[in-house]
């Protein structure tokens, strides 16, 4: 198995371990960056699957995990012994390198849109005129960005460079983790993937049915075509509204800031030792950080 299956198997794993949602009393949601706002197949009788069923978030995804069986019934049955295998399998160290590679290598085949209508190699100059802004002053420019996001069903902000190159930085050693989105009864789980300056997020229960093809839900654009000149980090997402709501994508990207971008040496190891020590990874500490932090659903301001 290489490297990269490796690290998909780790994730299967622990969805398994998960079950892509725990029962634990949700808080309330402040942002953490400045400005940061918050195919189709017939139907037919499938065969249950009860560990998958059990999964609170199963409904969510039924019809995904249907047309995965109706189109593709050798994968399908595949991925599903493959979750019993990597059960009895120790979550060792993988080289995430190689799993970032191929999963850029699987977008490249997919082509310029992607699942959800994605779009690939999203320039900044396809949403700002950047001779024009290069006349203006940082505080314009913030205000010309959130200006334009204000009354869009997306969510948006402006990191200053230096908090940026401490999250890329980090990002560098460590380009995946273990997200917990805030509901109602608890939490659904979301696994977030660092390509480049893009951070690609998807449910733990996608990657449970469709491993390392797990498409996109949520994706973070940063753009540091103005870190140099002008010291600021630009921002801004592509949500798949089928599945993540412009609030919960607020949620998820504060939570970026929180575990890439912290000063807590403590907060930044959970995020290190999931890449690096996944056996020792504890979820609930995911959880108790997010409580500490007030993160929640809750606020709609963007």
């Amino acid at each position: 198995m290489w490297d990269g299956e490796k690290m998909a198997a780790a994730l299967v794993q622990m969805s398994c371990l998960y079950r892509g949602m725990l029962a634990v009393r949700a808080t309330g949601i402040r942002p953490l960056i400045p400005g940061l706002v918050q195919s189709h197949f017939r139907a037919f009788s499938m065969k249950k699957e009860p560990e998958l069923e059990e999964n609170p978030y199963y409904g969510k995804y039924e019809e995904k995990i249907r047309k995965l069986r109706s189109s593709k019934p050798q994968e399908y049955e595949v991925r599903l012994e493959k979750r019993s295998e990597v059960k009895t399998e120790p979550l060792g160290r993988s080289r995430q390198a190689e799993f970032v590679q191929y999963m850029e290598k699987e977008l490249d085949k997919r082509g310029k849109a992607g699942a959800g209508g994605f779009t690939k190699d999203k320039t900044l100059g396809s949403i700002l005129n950047l001779d024009m802004v290069q006349e203006k002053s940082g505080s314009e420019i913030v205000e010309l960005w959130m200006q334009y996001f204000s009354k869009k069903d997306t969510i948006s902000a402006v990191i200053p460079g230096s908090t940026f190159d401490i999250i890329f930085g980090r990002a560098k050693s460590c380009p995946m983790f273990l997200y917990a989105l805030p509901q109602k009864e608890g939490y659904e789980f979301f696994v977030g993937q660092w390509a480049g300056h893009e951070l690609h997020f998807t449910s733990l229960i996608n990657v449970q049915t469709m491993g390392e093809n797990a498409p996109s839900q949520l994706i973070l654009y940063h753009y540091t075509d103005l870190q140099k000149d002008k010291g600021i980090v630009l921002m801004t997402a592509e949500i798949d509204s089928k599945f993540v709501t412009v609030h919960q994508a607020q949620c998820l990207a504060n939570q970026v800031q929180l575990f890439y971008g912290s000063q807590r040496l403590e907060t930044f190891r959970l995020v290190e030792t999931f890449n690096h020590q996944p056996a020792e990874f504890k979820h609930m500490s995911v959880i108790a950080e997010l409580e500490q932090s007030d993160i929640g659903p809750a606020v709609t301001t963007k």
